[in-house]
């Protein structure tokens, strides 16, 4: 019998698995190993069982390992599949562990602003075959990367000019959320920590007009993306 390919899924709250990874994993056979380190759990050794790995994001400091020493296991993780040239999506605060494992500065802009909510990205003259052009996508964040040295820069907005990096063949940062469906962001959008007095957040109404509007192209671009990135 064959084994089934993990995809491990290094998880950084107790968010349920209905997100657009977890649901690409299902239909495409792979084996879903959700880790979550900052509750204890091992990521145990990178084997030829690994297909790939994602990132989630977060609300942790990717540079404060001192004070969150899980972080120390996931940089070893990302720098041994870099070596190993295993697919690897980091997503927000997984993106910012990526960059800064990579040697990029990671923190607040010096403009102060955020993102919660739909916001328009384009494409880098280096990211149409990324980003064939401008798409709204969900974003949660007030910090921000550099784009790698050595790295490519796929996608930029108007606060926010590194949105997606290319580090080698197969791995890269997306500092927005498009695994997010619109069931997923109702739940941020009631959280505790709801980002509405932030500058540069949205409205919850113009969230809601956004998402409906822009979720479903969103979507696609995100499943073909993954498709690509995991040889499906």
């Amino acid at each position: 019998m064959t084994t089934r390919k993990r995809l491990v899924l290094i998880r950084h709250g107790d968010d349920p698995p209905d997100d657009r990874v977890a649901t690409f994993a299902a239909l495409n056979g792979f084996r879903l190993d959700v880790r979550r380190p900052f509750a204890g759990d091992d990521l145990g050794p990178l084997d030829d069982s690994v297909a790939g790995t994602v990132l989630y994001g977060g609300g942790f400091e990717v540079y404060d390992a001192e004070r969150h020493p899980f972080l120390v296991r996931e940089h070893h993780w990302i720098e041994a599949c870099m070596d190993r040239e295993v697919p690897l999506l980091g997503i927000c605060q997984g993106a910012q562990s990526i960059a800064y494992v990579l040697g990029s500065r990671v923190g607040p802009p010096a403009h102060g602003g955020s993102e919660f909510g739909y916001y328009e990205i384009q494409p880098t003259d280096e990211g149409g075959d990324f980003l064939s052009g401008p798409m709204h996508v969900t974003q949660s964040h007030f910090h921000e990367f550099e784009t790698p040295q050595g790295g490519v820069n796929l996608a930029t907005s108007a606060a926010f000019p590194n949105q997606a990096f290319r580090y080698g063949k197969c791995t890269y940062g997306l500092q927005f959320h498009p695994e997010v469906t619109i069931e997923g962001f109702r739940r941020w959008q009631d959280a505790p920590w709801a980002r509405y007095h932030l500058p540069g957040a949205q409205s919850r109404e113009d969230q809601n007009r956004l998402m409906y509007k822009h979720d479903e192209t969103q979507a696609r671009w995100f499943t073909n993306f993954l498709s690509s990135l995991f040889r499906t």
